[in-house]
């Protein structure tokens, strides 16, 4: 299987953080002022207001615990460079993390071993197709040496088959070692312990045949390594932990500020990865709108269907919203709306360059 080729790669290494500094920073523009508390707190109890009532969407059902999960849940969570949290709404009900994780583990790997890592095993380039998608596997396979029609992959990890090959990187020599790893970078970035949801848990491995299909093509197309059905059941396990609006905008809010959980003031990964991790959740983070959300909000973000969102405001906040009710994309309606106000309010779109400078 060829891959990229080390200049290929070095190349690539520039260009995403090249590209993120206009994520980071408006060319010509100087730091946005951080928010007031009051202004924080009235952008997000407005939206809490607005759409508190909204009851379009529907739950998750193709995994049939998700189905069962209150539809009027509904929690907001703000948390600023010093590491202040601002909420509204319920934000103590935990949810499955579900494909949000996928971003964590994709920043473990980068962090145990680099950003080229990602790159030149997965690819970090939107498919076009379904979450699940394994016609997508095949068209990269093609990018990847199956034949010449393309130079790179068009894959990435926050879509199934990459997402179970990153899982598949992360380094250690056991089963326990390697969800050790996962699940301790997961309890880093959130400032707690977080634990998986059982029935969630149970209800997933039942009924993920597809993701073991896709597990075992990774794994004969030589993506995967080894012990493929480990790396499906440890990407069930990890799309299984619980977290609630707080976990989620805390974990985001490391990504806002170089790796640094604002709250517990602890460095979780390399500032340097952080560009590279900031570019595919840009890219390919809301399913098949990620490019309408990054149109419309300018975040990198990234979505779940356990009904939650998070959001990334670089240098400003990082953002949460849980709300089980999902779009046709499989996006949850009021966190979209939620998200989109706020960061409005208060300024959070990295493209928007600021008046007067």
């Amino acid at each position: 299987m060829q891959h990229t080729s080390h200049g290929a790669a070095f190349a690539r290494r520039i260009a995403v953080p090249a590209l993120l500094t206009g994520l980071l920073l408006p060319v010509g523009a100087a730091p946005a002022p951080a928010q007031t508390e009051a202004q924080v707190t009235a952008a997000i109890g407005a939206a809490y207001a607005k759409y508190k009532g909204l009851k379009e969407g529907k739950n998750a059902d193709y995994i049939p615990a998700l189905a069962k999960v209150n539809p009027d849940l509904f929690g907001i969570a703000v948390v600023t460079a010093d590491g202040k949290v601002y909420t509204a709404g319920d934000v103590k009900t935990e949810v499955s993390i579900q494909s949000i994780s996928k971003v964590y583990t994709m920043a473990l790997v980068m962090n145990q071993q680099s950003p080229d890592a990602i790159i030149n095993t997965i690819g970090a380039d939107a498919t076009g197709m379904r979450f699940n998608s394994i016609v997508s596997v095949e068209w990269s396979y093609k990018g990847l040496g199956g034949s010449k029609l393309e130079s790179a992959a068009e894959m990435n990890a926050l879509v199934n088959p990459g997402a179970i090959t990153a899982t598949s990187m992360v380094q250690g020599t056991s089963y326990d070692q390697i969800w050790g790893s996962i699940s301790g970078f997961y309890n880093a970035a959130a400032g707690r312990q977080l634990t998986v949801l059982k029935d969630v848990y149970e209800s997933e491995a039942a009924t993920n045949q597809r993701n073991q299909a896709i597990g075992m093509l990774m794994y004969a197309y030589g993506y995967i390594k080894a012990n493929p059905l480990q790396a499906v059941d440890i990407y069930t396990k990890q799309c299984s932990v619980g977290v609630n609006a707080k976990d989620l905008a805390t974990m985001a809010a490391t990504l806002a500020f170089g790796g640094v959980n604002p709250v517990t003031k602890k460095q979780v990964m390399k500032a340097a990865d952080v560009p590279e991790v900031l570019a595919v959740m840009a890219t390919a983070g809301l399913y098949d709108d990620s490019g309408k959300w990054l149109y419309l909000t300018g975040l990198p973000a990234k979505s779940g269907v356990g009904g939650g969102i998070i959001a990334v405001s670089p240098g400003k906040f990082g953002i949460a919203v849980i709300s089980p009710p999902l779009d046709a994309a499989g996006n949850s309606v009021r966190a979209q709306k939620a998200i989109a106000d706020i960061s409005n309010a208060l300024g959070g779109n990295p493209y928007a360059v600021t008046k007067g400078h």
